[in-house]
């Protein structure tokens, strides 16, 4: 059974959420606190967390961070906080979704669902370069057995989405993805469920990520159209 990480300081939410996750199947590890919530990913296998950002005892995005510099577990906030500039915040912490209050619970488990299933995908979805050793375009290398990306010598520190949108994108160098193409291919889950900004905001981070201080466009917006790779592509 598979292990969400539920951290939410307000009482009735978090046991309304829970219930509705335990429902599907879920294990639900309830916290109410940062200190508790570490406490408990660090003694249990978890496949996903959902956090509040606005906590009494705490940040819930440094939270959020000191998470993503010791695992790549699927992470969803659960916020008050709608603003574009925090959703951007969020996502920069290293959050795999962003979901604004007052939210629908239809939509929430939609959403853990989906990632669920990904979870499931993602060994065939690496799969598809078991038969290379190395990505390599530019100066962008991936070494695909590990799941590392580098830029130059430099280790790149990639969210899931961010590494999943980049290997696509790796996949089809030279031609205009679209924003529906793009959303069924790395979100797998109908639009509906997904905020119009999702797709340019997480393609604004891996552009800022694999930047640099050159002036080469790796990832070129073709207006209207979608997203172009602009760089070859070569494995080994």
């Amino acid at each position: 059974m598979a292990k969400i990480l539920l951290l939410e300081d307000d009482t009735s939410l978090n046991r309304g959420i829970s219930l509705k996750l335990e429902k599907e199947g879920y294990e639900v590890l309830s916290a109410f606190r940062i200190s508790q919530a570490e406490e408990m990913f660090r003694e249990n296998e978890v496949s996903l967390i959902i956090s509040d950002i606005t906590m009494e005892e705490g940040d819930g995005l440094e939270f959020c961070r000191n998470i993503r510099r010791v695992s790549g577990v699927r992470l969803i906030f659960l916020t008050a906080l709608d603003q574009e500039v925090d959703i951007v915040n969020g996502y920069d912490a290293g959050a795999d979704d962003y979901i604004t209050k007052p939210f629908s619970l239809m939509v929430l488990i939609s959403k853990v669902n989906a990632l669920m299933r990904r979870i499931g995908q993602e060994q065939d979805d690496h799969g598809q370069f078991s038969s290379a050793a190395s990505i390599f375009s530019r100066d962008i290398r991936v070494q695909c057995r590990e799941m590392r990306v580098y830029k130059g010598e430099d280790e790149l520190l990639l969210s899931k989405k961010e590494m999943q949108l980049l290997l696509y994108f790796l996949e089809y160098p030279k031609q205009i993805i679209s924003k529906e193409q793009i959303l069924e291919a790395v979100w797998d889950i109908d639009a509906q469920f997904v905020d119009d900004n999702t797709v340019p905001v997480t393609i604004s981070r891996l552009k800022k990520r694999i930047a640099g201080e050159e002036d080469y466009e790796y990832i070129k917006n073709v207006r209207g159209l979608g997203y172009l790779w602009t760089a070859e592509v070569s494995k080994k």
